[in-house]
């Protein structure tokens, strides 16, 4: 995948998660810098990249859309489904790509979503296995199995 591919989706998946205050504003300015850096760019992009610490919760409601707009990305509006979609999907991706554990994925999704997401209730249901888990005959390895196979359903859906 090119650099300016994996930049964008980047920056798209960090803009889900901030929409429904899974990461803070200043980790999407961040994704712009990174985004500007490996060649993508337009107007707005360059505005968002350039806000300090301070102007990020500020600024960065206003700016994203515009920006995710000019690169012809897609930003769903707060609290939308769409929106919680592409974010529990950004989540799976995190942790296909290893940068979160199965049991905090399960988790993360179990506690920005509850069992009220349909798409990804299952794995909402998976972090209440691992919370039984004295109580059975399953495995952590069983449930982290488990976990990555919809991990990967979600990550796979359109």
């Amino acid at each position: 995948m090119p650099p300016t591919a994996s930049s964008a989706r980047d920056l798209q998946n960090l803009a889900a998660l901030w929409s429904i205050g899974g990461v803070r504003a200043v980790e999407v300015v961040d994704a712009a810098c990174d985004a500007l850096v490996a060649g993508l760019d337009s107007p707005t992009l360059r505005t968002l990249a350039a806000c300090t610490r301070a102007e990020a919760d500020r600024d960065v409601p206003e700016l994203v859309p515009e920006a995710l707009d000019e690169l012809g990305l897609d930003f769903h509006p707060y609290g939308s489904d769409a929106g919680r979609e592409a974010a529990a999907r950004a989540l799976a991706g995190r942790m296909l790509a290893g940068g979160i554990s199965p049991r905090e994925l399960a988790f993360r999704i179990h506690q920005l979503f509850g069992h009220g997401l349909p798409l990804a209730e299952p794995l909402a249901d998976l972090d209440d296995v691992y919370d039984s888990l004295g109580c059975t005959d399953r495995t952590v390895e069983e449930v982290d199995a488990e976990v990555v196979a919809e991990a990967r359903r979600l990550a796979d859906h359109p």
